[in-house]
């Protein structure tokens, strides 16, 4: 059908239907699966189904053995959801009349009976009125008591489909009539649709015809009619709430006492007599009265909100303490599983059951403890944080007695069979920083999740532990203890002498990259990671690769920098010295990868650095400018003064020799002052470069000094002529001077030098 429907329609399904009349039942079960698959995954139209496979459906509904029958009729209920209104009344409802008779067989009355409660709610009320009522009256008074019991439970199907008028008119007259009746199974099914059916019915009728009912029902059920006992308990809570608005304070009395008697029912009294006040109990009545108990389990919530959360302790903690103690297993399971529901309800007063709930995590039978792991967070929050009323001495009371419930809880489910109760068990504790002290977590939880990872078998056991751990490390605020934590996983982890346990340290790493910071990773746990690149165990490098990626995402630049050296360093080593195939495989596809990957950058650590460059360069350049100010200031002051030497020789005419004295001494200081005797001999400089500079600057300062002669005043004056004679004369004499002290200094040295060997060589 799914890859040629077409062929198969023409080909395959006429021998179907040819074989199916003689099949067995294997290949009855078979088609009726295949069938409700072909509908299911719409492999054609729903005309073409209807055309092709409803006559081979209905034919079949109808088989001798009850299994393959069941089958059928499933499919055919499948389909009537599906087709239109038109097939279903010409191909389904009208042939119904004629089924229903009871000329019909057993088996095609039963059958009618589950097609009614799916017709009637696929037509309009009028119709249902006119084509389906009928036919349900009848079968309602059918002969056989199996077939009213069925008719009697589709009642509420029928119901919805036609509303609240006929409802009450037609079906509630049905309902009563079938709850008087001789078959206990048809009176059982008629008290549970009048439960499921109360929402339909005003209060005139709760209170005329439904309670009376109820009540008959509960005392019958103790006396004469025990085969209702175990339906009243299940639906006893929906019951007492939804007829709570009628109920006089006397008839609520009534019911509460009821509950509490089918609470304790079969349990051994004090006085060493049982509820009814049978000695002997047959195993089939022992059973019955655990189901029962175990239904009043199942509806103490409901139970807490009939009587009010405010009257729990006066009404309703002794039953509470009795289910929780209960010698059988399938009751404690069940007030395990709702004990979070009465720990809502009760809200502010929660810490009165406080006992119970230890009680349960040292419960004998791990199936209670798993069942209370469920929502266990969600119980222990409500316990600490209850509401204002629960003072906080009650709270710090039930600390010393929980924390040694939950160790016990987690070493019975350790020493257990049951990993999986275990591993849920350990992922629930990740809640206790919530509830309790840092220091009570280190030194009872802490290294109790240290030593899982480093000594079970169990692969999500390990997995959970490291986990929790995490969390614990998370939320431990003390330097010490989180050093020490650190340094342990690290040393015994991280460098365990086990492949195994280096590879739950690379676990636990991925945990520390989900809970904590990225610097925190890197600050502790990204060097020791990169250092089982050396492992040599290839498992364990090759999922170290692996977890490269996420590695490379905790860094940021600038800042882990180094880092970032580190790990492409560790790559090119793998991509180098790696021999495992299957690892230098998974290192090139993760080379790959990390290509792909962006780098996060810390934009506050790179503006920081920007600043701090930016200060550097500007501190750079100030220099630089003021170097370059004080130059120019220095070569403004030199031409000031030599204009000042030229403009005052320039104006000595008029003046006296004493004037032109002066003037000559200040030149030839000036000389001086540009060309300093120990830079006389420039034949001499050590290097080239040094020497060419400095034969620029001087020729520099000449040009400089020229441009200051040229001066037109200067030329205009010949006394000018003089001076500027007077200028050079006085510099080449203090440059010949110069040298001559210098090489009779060298001759002098000579001189002492030998005499000093010849002293030596003498002695």
């Amino acid at each position: 059908m799914r890859q040629n429907p077409a062929e198969t329609l023409r080909r395959v399904l006429p021998k179907i239907r040819e074989v199916l009349h003689v099949a067995g039942v294997e290949m009855q079960l078979t088609a009726a699966v295949s069938f409700l698959t072909v509908l299911q995954e719409e492999s054609v139209s729903i005309h073409t189904y209807s055309h092709s496979f409803l006559h081979i459906i209905l034919q079949n509904v109808e088989h001798r053995d009850a299994g393959v029958s069941n089958a059928w009729l499933e499919t055919l209920l499948a389909v009537i959801e599906a087709l239109p209104k038109e097939t279903v009344r010409h191909e389904i409802l009208n042939p119904l009349v004629s089924k229903a008779q009871l000329s019909q067989t057993l088996q095609s009355r039963l059958v009618s009976c589950k097609i009614m409660g799916k017709v009637a709610n696929k037509f309009e009320a009028h119709i249902v009125k006119r084509e389906v009522l009928p036919l349900v009256k009848s079968l309602c008074q059918d002969v056989e008591y199996e077939v009213r019991t069925c008719m009697c439970r589709q009642l509420e199907h029928v119901a919805r489909g036609i509303g609240t008028e006929l409802t009450k008119t037609v079906v509630l007259p049905e309902l009563v009539e079938l709850a008087r009746d001789e078959g206990s199974s048809v009176r059982l099914a008629a008290f549970e649709t009048l439960v499921n059916l109360l929402d339909m019915f005003d209060a005139d009728d709760r209170s005329q015809t439904v309670l009376p009912l109820v009540k008959s029902f509960c005392e019958k059920s103790f006396k004469a009619d025990e085969s209702i006992l175990v339906s009243l308990s299940f639906h006893l809570g929906k019951l007492c709430n939804g007829l709570y608005g009628i109920f006089t304070p006397e008839q609520h009395l009534r019911f509460l006492e009821f509950y509490k008697k089918l609470s304790t029912l079969g349990l051994q009294q004090e006085n060493g007599h049982n509820d009814n006040q049978l000695h002997l109990q047959t195993l089939e009545q022992e059973k019955k009265y655990i189901s029962v108990r175990k239904n009043c389990a199942y509806n103490f919530p409901a139970m807490i909100v009939f009587v009010d959360p405010k009257n729990f302790n006066l009404e309703l903690y002794s039953i509470f303490f009795c289910l929780c103690h209960d010698p059988e297993v399938p009751v404690r399971y069940t007030m395990a599983i709702s004990f979070f529901e009465v720990a809502k309800l009760l809200n502010s007063d929660v810490y009165t059951i406080h006992k119970e709930l230890v009680t349960l995590l040292q419960d004998e039978s791990l199936e209670v403890l798993d069942a209370l792991v469920g929502h266990l967070p969600e119980i222990l929050e409500l316990m600490t944080n209850g509401g204002e009323n629960s003072g906080s001495e009650s709270k710090l009371l039930s600390i010393p007695d929980l924390i040694p419930a939950l160790t016990t809880a987690e070493q019975r489910a350790a020493t257990s069979l049951k990993w999986r109760t275990h591993e849920k068990l350990l992922q629930k504790y990740a809640c206790l920083p919530h509830i309790i002290s840092s220091d009570q977590i280190y030194y009872r939880f802490l290294h109790r999740m240290l030593t899982i990872i480093l000594t079970n078998n169990v692969l999500p056991v390990q997995k959970a532990a490291a986990r929790t751990l995490c969390v614990y490390l998370r939320y431990n605020r003390k330097q010490e203890q989180r050093h020490e934590v650190i340094q342990k996983l690290i040393e015994q982890l991280g460098q365990g002498k086990s492949y195994w346990n280096r590879l739950r340290f690379l676990d636990t790493c991925e945990f520390i990259m989900e809970l904590f910071s990225k610097s925190f990773f890197c600050k502790y746990f990204f060097l020791p990671v990169l250092e089982l690149t050396h492992d040599p165990v290839a498992n364990v490098r090759m999922k170290l690769c692996c977890l490269l990626p996420k590695v490379k995402s905790t860094l940021k630049i600038p800042t882990d920098k180094h880092l970032l050296q580190q790990l492409e360093l560790c790559i090119r080593k793998l991509l180098c010295q790696e021999k495992d195939k299957d690892v230098l495989t998974i290192v090139k596809r993760t080379v790959l990868e990390l290509d792909r990957m962006e780098i996060s950058v810390d934009a506050e650590q790179l503006e920081k650095e920007k600043q701090k460059n930016e200060g550097r360069s500007t501190n750079i350049n100030d220099k630089m400018l003021e170097k370059k100010r004080r130059d120019s200031k220095t070569s403004s002051v030199l031409a000031k003064s030599i204009n000042l030497s030229v403009s005052g020789s320039s104006s000595g005419t008029s003046a006296g020799k004493e004037e032109k004295k002066s003037k000559l001494v200040r030149s030839q200081s000036f000389s001086t002052q540009v060309l300093h005797p120990k830079y006389s001999n420039i034949d001499k400089c050590p290097n080239k470069s040094s020497a060419t500079a400095y034969s620029s600057s001087v020729s520099g300062m000449g040009k400089s000094c020229m441009l200051s002669f040229s001066d037109d005043s200067f030329r205009t004056h010949s006394s000018g002529n003089s001076g500027n004679a007077a200028f050079t004369s006085s510099s080449s004499r203090n440059l010949f001077n110069s040298a001559d002290q210098k090489n009779s200094g060298n001759k002098e040295s000579q001189s002492r030098k030998m005499s000093i060997k010849n002293r030596k060589s003498n002695s």
